[in-house]
This record gives structure tokens, C-alpha cells and sequence, in this order.
């Protein structure tokens, strides 16, 4: 059996040039994928047939409160997340689609100071984590369809969401993707 060195040296030079160039685009592509959940519980008394549910919140502090089992909101009505500073440090801003600001508006109104317990999973580089993030007390009803909290998260963490939920929206309405990237490319 001839083995020729020369044909083996090439097929290595090209193996090890398609790694090299595949392996920088890794960790762009992994953001581009990522998804992160979000779900807005709304607090009640205790209700039967298991239609509610006790739940702890917060990790530092932790507070237990009743809410309904099934969410009123998800990340299907979310159109965009991001993270904003405030005075306290940040916070995670969600502006709601049309059927989103409904509900939110609905809710808001017909609950004034009671709580909405937000839930979510994401992931951070290779930890998935689920808990929940926050139960602001509604103080106000919300017509504008953005829901502003101060998450039970770092920064990191708190960029990972509205990373996530900016990728699920983006999945969910398209044309939304397409606006933002033709918006970007018109910028010199």
C-alpha cells in the first residue's frame, strides 16, 4: 500500500483552515439562537382545583405569594426587551405587542395593588437557570404596554433576557427582523 504525504498534508491544511474559520463564529451564532422565557403571573387569593399555586420570590428576601397558575402574558406577546439604568442601578423594560398591551392594560386596571409575579428561564453562557424575577405591585393601570421591574438578576444576567426575548420575538413576527436590519445597514 503507497500512501501519498503530499495528498494527506492538503487534506489537513484544509480541515484545519475550515476550523479555524468556523470556530470564530461560534459564539456570535450562539447568541443569535439564544432564547430566554418570560411569564406574568397575576396574584390572587387562594383559589380551588388547584387554579392557584404559593410560590416564593426573590432570592436575597424572599417573599410567598399566591398567584394563578396560568400565565396572562408570555414571551409570545413580547415585541421587544431591553435593559435600562435607573437610579437603583437597571432594570429589564418589555414593551408588549397589541394583544400584549391589551391584556397588560386589562389586568392593570382591574388588579391595582396587588402583584404580578415574572417568571423566566434563560441561559448565560453554558447555565440555564429558571426562577422567578420579580413581583412589582401594580400601582397604576399600564396603557402604554411597557412593563418596567427591577429584576432579582446581575447585569449579566438581566442582558441575557432581553437578549432571549428579543431573539423569540424576532422569531415570532419576521418582518420585525427584517425592519431592524435594513434599518442598521441604512446608517453609514
Amino acid at each position: 500500500m503507497v500512501i501519498r504525504p503530499s495528498r494527506f498534508n492538503i487534506y489537513l491544511l484544509c480541515a484545519a483552515t475550515l476550523l479555524s474559520v468556523t470556530g470564530c463564529q461560534s459564539t456570535k451564532t450562539k447568541e443569535e439562537k439564544q432564547t430566554a422565557t418570560l411569564r406574568v403571573h397575576q396574584e390572587t387569593n387562594p383559589l380551588p382545583l388547584d387554579q392557584s399555586e404559593r410560590v416564593t420570590v426573590l432570592r436575597h428576601a424572599p417573599m410567598y405569594i399566591e398567584i394563578e397558575r396560568s400565565p396572562f402574558l408570555s414571551e409570545a406577546q413580547v415585541a421587544s426587551a431591553r435593559v435600562v439604568d435607573n437610579q437603583d442601578g437597571f432594570a429589564l423594560q418589555i414593551q408588549f405587542n397589541q394583544q400584549g398591551q391589551w391584556l397588560l392594560e386589562q389586568y392593570s386596571s382591574a388588579n391595582t395593588k396587588r402583584r404580578f409575579a415574572i417568571r423566566s428561564q434563560f441561559r448565560v453562557s453554558t447555565n440555564v437557570f429558571d426562577r422567578w424575577l420579580a413581583a412589582p405591585v401594580i400601582g397604576r393601570r399600564i396603557v402604554d404596554g411597557v412593563l418596567v421591574f427591577t429584576p432579582d438578576t446581575d447585569r449579566t444576567e438581566a442582558e441575557a433576557i432581553a437578549r432571549g426575548l428579543n431573539n423569540v420575538a424576532n422569531y415570532v413576527d419576521p418582518k420585525k427582523k427584517a425592519e431592524s436590519k435594513t434599518k442598521f445597514s441604512d446608517v453609514p
